[in-house]
């Protein structure tokens, strides 16, 4: 079974584990974009999966995501074994909130997460993102505008640490695909999400 993907030069300055949302795993479409985009010979990107996600690729039974502490220790164990001077946690939605709850405790040298997954669809109440307002770990936020887990209107009013910088994706949803009308396309947007993780990772 395939741990991990690997992109980029193995040798690269700059290294990025990145990691999968809780319904899609490391193959999917926007997965695969982002990860081959960014890479080169500045930056490795490393894909890996949470052992709910592995479980499927192995019988094709689609579960739920395993609870908060083994997705804490995946990603514990994941940092570990591919430690790397320059090293950047990024993650999907869900992904990217796992990563933030470690974030300062494993000290890389950035947090990207990609559709912060704020609060759940139709339950501003159930507000997931208190900790970001005290990250130390310098971090960037990209998120669509209409993201239905965190709109603009509704993050633009959330206190977030002072070194977090926000990438907005323009008219994106949750997965950053524009609607027609928008002027753009899911592929520009990968694209300038691309572009920003890219000067992010460079600058820090």
């Amino acid at each position: 079974m395939t741990r991990i993907l690997s992109n980029g030069a193995d040798d690269a300055p700059n290294r990025v584990l990145l990691a999968h949302g809780a319904g899609a795993g490391m193959e999917h479409a926007v997965m695969e974009s982002l990860a081959l985009g960014l890479a080169d010979e500045q930056i490795q990107v490393i894909r890996f999966e949470f052992p709910f996600m592995q479980k499927t690729r192995l019988d094709g039974r689609r579960r739920p995501p395993d609870r908060e502490p083994a997705l804490l220790t995946c990603w514990r164990e994941m940092a570990a074994e591919f430690a790397h001077p320059r090293l950047f946690l990024a993650g999907k939605s869900m992904g990217g909130r796992m990563a933030s709850l470690v974030t300062d405790e494993l000290a890389p040298k950035g947090l990207i997460l990609l559709g912060f997954p704020f609060t759940p669809p139709g339950k501003p109440d159930r507000f997931r993102g208190q900790h970001l307002a005290t990250l130390a770990t310098p971090s960037l936020l990209i998120q669509g505008e209409r993201d239905s887990f965190g709109n603009k209107d509704a993050v633009l009013g959330y206190d977030l640490a002072p070194q977090m910088q926000t990438l907005w994706v323009k008219d994106g949803d949750h997965g950053f695909s524009p609607r027609k009308a928008s002027g753009t396309t899911l592929e520009r947007n990968l694209a300038a999400i691309v572009a920003g993780m890219r000067s992010f990772i460079l600058a820090c």
